[in-house]
Formats: C-alpha cells, sequence, structure tokens
C-alpha cells in the first residue's frame, strides 16, 4: 500500500500542510529507502479515447477471447455498436459519453454523456442514448485478462458517437 506524504519541491525534508513553505505532493512506500516520487495526476488530454461512426457499424470485429489490449477493448466496443434504425438517423450528430470500468469488466458507475451536438432536440437525441445503453449493456462485463483488469481499472475512457448516415424517410402507405 502507498502512503501519501508531503515534500518541498526541491526534494529536501518532509513537509506538513501547515508549514510556511511551498509543498509538492508526492508518494512513498514504507517498503522502500529511497527518495519519495512526484505525484503526477492523469494530464489533461491523457485519458482513452474512442470514435465511433455509425456507418462502420456491423464492419469491426470483437474478439474471441479475452480482452488484453487497449485495442482489443476498443475493437469490442465498437463490435457492440448497433445505432438507432435509420430512419431515426439525425446525420451530424454527435454524442460524448466518458466511463470507466473496474478490474472485473463491469461499469464502474453509470456512464455520464459529456457532449450533445448543440441544437438537437430531445426527441432526436432519445433513440441515440437509447442505443449506447444497449451497446454498454451488450459489452459489459467486458473480459478483461489480469494485467489488462488491472491497468484500465478506474482509467477514464472518453467515448464519441457520430452519426455519419442519412437519414432514410420510413415508407408510408396511403
Amino acid at each position: 500500500m502507498l502512503a501519501v506524504a508531503w515534500s518541498q519541491p526541491a526534494g529536501a525534508s518532509v513537509c506538513s500542510v501547515l508549514s510556511r513553505h511551498p509543498c509538492a505532493p508526492t508518494y512513498c512506500s514504507p517498503f522502500q529507502h529511497r527518495p519519495c516520487l512526484p505525484f503526477y495526476g492523469f494530464p489533461l488530454g491523457e485519458n482513452l479515447q474512442l470514435t465511433i461512426n455509425s456507418k462502420d457499424a456491423d464492419q469491426h470485429g470483437g474478439t474471441a477471447g479475452g480482452v488484453d489490449t487497449i485495442r482489443a477493448m476498443f475493437a469490442t466496443l465498437r463490435a457492440c455498436w448497433q445505432p438507432p434504425p435509420e430512419d431515426k438517423a439525425q446525420e451530424g450528430i454527435q454524442i460524448s459519453v466518458r466511463l470507466s470500468f473496474t478490474r472485473d469488466g463491469k461499469l464502474k458507475g453509470p456512464p455520464r454523456i459529456t457532449y450533445v451536438s448543440p441544437g438537437v432536440s430531445p426527441e432526436a437525441r432519445e433513440p441515440y442514448e437509447h442505443a449506447i445503453k444497449d451497446t454498454l449493456e451488450r459489452c459489459t462485463p467486458m473480459q478483461f485478462s489480469n494485467g489488462m483488469g488491472g491497468a484500465i481499472a478506474g482509467r477514464p475512457i472518453a467515448i464519441r458517437f457520430i452519426e455519419t448516415r442519412t437519414a432514410k424517410p420510413s415508407e408510408e402507405h396511403p
């Protein structure tokens, strides 16, 4: 287990949050007899990002066995995507979802919609939200290998769904 300590930026002695001089967060292990390492969270822009186009649905193959790479995870998510029917297609709509997985491949909490194209009505948006929900239900729990489960657990993943199809009106009979 890692213990959190605070140290001066120059690497001098450990300081407290009540110290008058600036402190930088670090992490140390009680089992290592070396200086503490600086703690850097995930830098901005370094989360996992995936784009799925509607026209590419059913063109990507999933993985036959367990998911052991990020590429295999993305291929599995693409293979699970089934866009809404073409008569409900809203050309150009983009919806982004942020989620993360647990070590055993389940979703860690509900996915969060972080972006929807401006000017999209709730009626046009609803079929896409249902399709995204169905996609995640089909894909989870992911069959992560032990190493992949440990590496991916809790990491934020952003998935952008883009509708690239043109709506085809449904045929109505007089």
